[in-house]
Order: structure tokens, then sequence, then C-alpha cells
């Protein structure tokens, strides 16, 4: 069994080690930035090493390891430094702030034959996985359109008081929906985009991702107002529908197969969350290292890189319609 190191005290990481203690792992230690918060939460963990030096946390034999849940500007640094340190890590999304810092870090993960993965926990969510069987074996027929969206209103917290503070809403919580769309479509043609800026930061914003064949994408995310948490695929024989949340939820409508299931009692298809939804992604991830892989083939370094550069590309285009 992985041993873990844990960088990162906040509410995420609390849920991850529930989870990873759920799954059988092994916690050796954790970093924070305050020496306080650190041993409050190896404390409430029961974990016997915290510190606020991460080089030691690093230096440590039984540490396998390490799971990034930090501000997401700082993700590719410590990726790095943990890389550099010999270390398997597993990073919160998005993995970095630019497609270009992504390839970085695969790279040096190839280099150092380490693993390195994005913890896109949606992937390996039992009910997207069923789907995304079901969709690959046409059961909808070819896909044509991707509908998503996430918004809600910023949840300030001591530091971070406004959503500009928060960093880029697209990659926080935008990532979702158009990872959505990069799994059924793929990489997009042309696209659209529109959003708001605040403090050179986007905090809302839509997209419309096109393709050469006729598919369409269309994308919202926010932190400043509610927008639909569902999701949709459509295919030439019928749609799918994820019902809130859609990135973390246990419940789908499959409309395919007659007349009666597309319009009038679609499939409900369920599968009800474990624990705080990690469950899946750890033990993938577990699997795939004693396996020696060194990147998960569900999420993997080109699937990582083409939704980042997807997202590079949207911003690039909502602030050159906000100059």
């Amino acid at each position: 069994m992985l041993r873990w190191g844990i960088i990162g005290t906040g509410v995420i990481s609390d849920r991850l080690v529930e989870d990873l203690r759920g799954c059988g792992g092994q916690i050796a230690g954790v970093w924070g930035r305050s020496r306080e918060r650190a041993a409050e939460f190896a404390e409430r963990h029961g974990i016997a090493f915290a510190t606020t030096e991460r080089a030691a946390l690093l230096a440590r034999d039984d540490v396998d390891i390490v799971y990034i849940a930090t501000p997401s500007e700082t993700h590719t640094a410590l990726a790095s430094e943990a890389l550099d340190a010999g270390k398997h890590v597993l990073v919160e999304k998005p993995i970095t702030t630019s497609a270009a810092d992504a390839e970085m870090l695969f790279a040096k993960a190839a280099a150092a034959d380490r693993f390195l993965m994005e913890a896109m926990w949606m992937r390996f969510n039992p009910l997207h996985v069923e789907l995304i069987e079901r969709i690959a074996g046409g059961e909808i027929g070819a896909v044509r359109g991707v509908r998503a969206s996430f918004g809600m209103p910023f949840s300030a917290r001591p530091g971070k008081p406004r959503p500009e503070d928060g960093g880029s809403i697209l990659r926080d919580r935008g990532i979702y929906p158009v990872t959505l769309a990069h799994w059924f479509l793929g990489v997009p043609g042309e696209l659209q985009a529109r959003g708001v800026i605040v403090g050179g930061v986007d905090v809302s914003g839509h997209a419309t991702l096109e393709y050469p064949d006729g598919g369409f994408a269309q994308l919202g995310w926010s932190g400043v107002e509610f927008l639909d948490p569902s999701a949709a695929i459509s295919g030439e024989r019928g749609w799918m529908t994820l019902d809130p949340m859609f990135w973390a939820g246990s419940d789908a409508h499959v409309h395919a197969g007659s007349a009666e299931r597309l319009f009038h009692s679609p499939e409900l298809v369920r599968h009800p969350r474990v624990g705080n939804g990690y469950g899946p992604m750890l033990d993938a991830v577990t699997e795939a290292i004693e396996a020696g892989l060194r990147e998960h083939p569900w999420h993997d370094a080109a699937r990582t890189i083409g939704v980042a550069r997807t997202l590079d590309r949207i911003l690039d285009v909502i602030a050159l319609r906000t100059r």
C-alpha cells in the first residue's frame, strides 16, 4: 500500500484524507503553511508527523506519493519540487495554470520515472465511468452536443473574501464542463467565449466550443451567481442527462432505445456516492503505480494537457474581448 504525504491542510485535503483512510491508505505526514494548522490537521486525522518545512516531508523514506491541495498558482512549483525529491504526485485540479507548465511537469515526471496525475476525480466516479462506456458503445449514437455549467456564488473565507481572490474561476470550476466536452467531442476547432474579469481574474464566463463535423459544446462557469449544475450529452439517437452536481453526482437519466424511453420514462442510472467520492480515484492511482504505470490511461498527460490548452484559449479570447 502506498504511503502518502499531504501538502495542504484545507477542506479538500480533509475530505480526501478521510477517503484515503477508508481505502486503507497510509498517511506518513502532512505539510501546512501554519504550524498550528498543520498540527491540528495531523491530530484530527491521527497523522504522526506534521511540519511547515516541505523539505522535511519530501525527504522522508516513508513517503511514496504526495497529494497537493494548495492554491492553484502554487501547483507547478510544488509538484516540481516533489518530483525532484523522487516522489509520485497527485495534484488537485487544475494541475497548473497553463498548458506550458503542464507539459513541463509531465516531461519532468517522465524523466524522473515518477507517476503524475491531476486529481480529476470526476473521471473515476462510477456514474461517469458507466456513461462513458455506454456512450462509447453507441447507445445514443455519435455525440453531437454537450451542455454543462458550474456556477455558484464564491464562498468567502479568510484571505479570500472576493471571487477574484480565489484565482481563475474558469480553471477552478469551468475545468469540469470543459473536461466533459473533451471526453465526448475532443479538442475543439473554433471557440467563442465571453466573460467578466475583475482585478485581472476571470470571475464568470461562458463559451461555445465548435467542431469541424458540426458538433458543439455550450459551457458556463461562475463565482458570482448560480448556473444550472446539471449536464447533458446529446447524440444522433438519444441523450443522457446528469443530475446536479454533474461533476460529483450519483444519478443520470438515459433517453434512448424507444419512444417511451426517449420522451416519457428515461432509464435511471444510479451510483450512490461512497464517502466523499475520492475513493475510486485513489484506488485507481494506487493500482496504476503498483502496475508500474507513470500515467493513468483514463486521465493521462495528453488528456490533461489538451484540456489545459482549451482553458488557455478560452481565457485568451475573453481577455481580448474585455480590453
